[in-house]
């Protein structure tokens, strides 16, 4: 099954457009699981436990695992391991190199942790990307208009073929033959997602920064969906990880999923 078939049915089944990001820090997560043996892990299974019901994605950030070197690995591998298979399981990871550089990032990330996507940086070109591509069950989600202040300072880039952003979601139009290309654009840029959706209207779209970032939920999902309500996650991390730093961590993780999704689901006209 191609993965943005895949993706399609994930969301109805769910019936939820929430992805939960797993950025976790160690020193931001309870006291009393810092003391265990794998306290990331431990952290992230009550997380996933918590917000299983109200999720249809996952988003892990490897950034936040490599950090903490063989420790933080064996945690993220773990992590993927018990992500459950009726989500989708997204390394973010932001890689981009060329060919056999690329090729053995994609054997990493899909066959070693098991992702069912991944992120991808495109600025080295269609060569590069190709490895990441060559699974159609496999998606990839290239970053086009990134939620952070400074994706101004090249994003926005006007060209002869119109600013930066959108001359990307043409180019990875042409790179989804097999139908596992998606788009990586922020909930801080509501007008320009409405225009990349335009652009590109059969491309699924991860859309972070609707939580501590500050993104308009409402204007992102009217901007962000397809024609039927889906084709979109929106991830939301640390507003939902660390909703509560005491023991009821994960009941209020629970909690604030549980509204994101609700939120989510009424500003697409459900209920």
């Amino acid at each position: 099954m191609r993965f943005a078939e895949r993706l399609d049915r994930v969301l109805q089944e769910k019936e939820s457009l929430l992805c939960v990001g797993l950025d976790t820090v160690l020193e931001k997560i309870p006291a009393a699981l810092r003391g265990l043996p794998d306290p990331l892990f431990a952290f992230n299974r009550a997380i996933i436990d918590a917000t299983l019901p109200y999720a249809a994605a996952y988003k892990v950030n490897t950034a936040f695992y490599e950090a903490y070197g063989l420790e933080g690995w064996r945690a993220l591998e773990e992590t993927f391991r018990y992500l459950p298979a009726d989500v989708i399981r997204i390394a973010d990871a932001k890689r981009g190199d060329i060919g056999n550089t690329a090729m053995m990032y994609a054997r990493g990330l899909f066959a070693g942790l098991g992702a069912d996507a991944v992120t991808v940086n495109p600025f080295l070109g269609g060569d590069s990307v190709m490895p990441f591509l060559e699974d159609e069950s496999r998606g990839v989600f290239f970053l086009c208009l990134t939620s952070n202040p400074g994706s101004r300072d090249f994003q926005h880039i006007q060209t002869g073929e119109g600013p930066l952003y959108e001359v990307i979601a043409h180019r990875v139009r042409s790179w989804n033959e097999k139908g596992n290309c998606g788009l990586v654009v922020g909930a801080t840029h509501p007008e320009q997602l409405e225009a990349v959706r335009t652009l590109a209207p059969e491309l699924p779209l991860l859309i972070p920064g609707i939580g501590a970032q500050g993104g308009e939920l409402e204007a992102s999902v009217r901007a962000g969906t397809d024609k039927a309500g889906r084709g979109a996650l929106y991830n939301s991390s640390r507003a939902i990880l660390y909703a509560s730093s005491g023991e009821d961590f994960a009941e209020a993780a629970a909690g604030a999923a549980r509204a994101t999704r609700d939120a989510l689901r009424l500003a697409g006209g459900k209920s």
